[in-house]
């Protein structure tokens, strides 16, 4: 399936300069306002940091894009109206619509960085348009929506299905396999920068793939760092980023293992903010200190292997160290899941985390899904209001 974004830009002639150096389909606003049925309320799916998400209806994409030969131009269209790709991909669309100078940037840094970046656990981008004041990007939908979606739903009533550990566990890898593809094989690598549950979008069988590089950063082969603007997401920021704002592909590393404690713990970084309870950060050091690491499993996981889930937690931790030095590569973490004797040549140190400065009110268990009252949210609290929310 197919998502779109839209925004509003000073100079169409800037984009389509962009648009000749690369392989994506440009796509007419009058296709894509006639896609999304013009962009219905009844197809909206959701809203994004810098727009609103909608489903697409139907969506000519060019022969090119098909890998099944037609005769016919009228049969090449009934493919499409059934909504379905010659191989039997489904599509729809994702619209984002955004009016500020930063959704232009976001516009353009997406096209740049994604446009030939070419992996199973990425979201594809399959075109835009550029027409007027309208700035679209059209991109392979996940026909299970997002991995906050997911986890938003463990917590509701809705008898959502409980994903079992063979999902989660996959999850992790395959979102681990896409950030190791944009830190070490992409040229320029790539540090994507807002990685966190809702960017981690869940196609076919729950197969993960990291999206929205509005905030993505390039790095040529002889940088290993760059200082900028603090944006992000609360919960998932490396200390370092927040603080100094200095910006290396180990920023991403210790959002991956927020992710992954999240993943373990089935509890959403959003949710522990908003109440009076531990990040799942400081829960996960917090119970692994006290030799309870396994405490931290969703309860509704039945059944699962102790062995790789510790491993999968020890990794998350390794992750989520201060110390940016201290943090495996993308390329470790892919190795530490996927086999357990990677995971002895990694040094844990466990000193320069913040779960010491913990104070847990009488009569409170430490329970990872109780309340707890804390000096302080993280390594880099005081600096929050300084961050530009996604």
């Amino acid at each position: 399936m197919a998502m779109v974004k839209r925004c509003l830009c000073r100079s169409e002639e800037d984009f389509r300069g962009l648009l000749r150096t690369t392989n994506i389909h440009l796509f007419s606003y009058k296709e894509i306002r006639r896609a999304t049925n013009n962009f219905d309320h009844g197809n909206k799916l959701g809203r994004g940091g810098f727009g609103t998400v909608y489903k697409v209806l139907v969506l000519l994409l060019p022969l090119g894009a098909c890998s099944v030969k037609l005769g016919k131009i009228e049969q090449w269209r009934r493919v499409y109206m059934q909504g379905t790709f010659g191989d039997g991909t489904a599509f729809a669309a994702k619209v984002l619509s955004c009016e500020s100078e930063q959704g232009i940037k976001e516009f353009l840094t997406e096209i740049e960085s994604i446009s030939e970046a070419k992996h199973a656990n990425l979201v594809s981008l399959l075109g835009c348009c550029v027409q007027k004041q309208n700035r679209i990007l059209v991109y392979e939908y996940a026909e299970n929506n997002s991995l906050d979606h997911a986890l938003k739903a463990l917590g509701s009533a809705s008898g959502a299905t409980i994903l079992p550990w063979s999902v989660r566990s996959g999850i992790c890898m395959g979102t681990a396999k896409g950030l190791s593809y944009l830190h070490e094989e992409h040229e320029p690598n790539i540090v994507h920068r807002d990685i966190k549950a809702s960017n981690v979008l869940l196609g076919r069988g729950y197969s993960p793939k990291i999206g929205d590089f509005g905030l993505a950063k390039l790095f040529p082969d002889n940088v290993t760092h760059v200082t900028t603007r603090v944006v992000g997401t609360t919960g998932y920021l490396a200390p370092e980023y927040v603080v100094h704002g200095q910006l290396t592909k180990k920023a991403d590393v210790y959002s991956f293992g927020v992710l992954v404690l999240e993943i373990i713990s089935g509890r959403r970084v959003s949710e522990t903010i908003r109440s009076d309870t531990f990040l799942v950060r400081q829960v996960a050091w917090l119970l692994y200190e006290q030799g309870k690491p396994l405490d931290m499993v969703d309860a509704r996981v039945k059944d699962y292997p102790e062995a790789e889930v510790l491993r999968y937690i020890k990794v998350g931790l390794a992750c989520t160290q201060a110390a940016p030095s201290g943090r495996p590569t993308m390329q470790q973490v892919v190795k530490m899941l996927s086999r357990p004797a990677a995971l002895r040549v990694l040094e844990m140190n466990f000193a320069d985390h913040d779960c010491s400065a913990a104070i847990t009110r009488p009569g409170m268990s430490l329970s990872p899904l109780s309340s707890m009252a804390t000096t302080s949210m993280n390594s880099a609290s005081a600096t929050y209001s300084q961050i530009v929310p996604r």
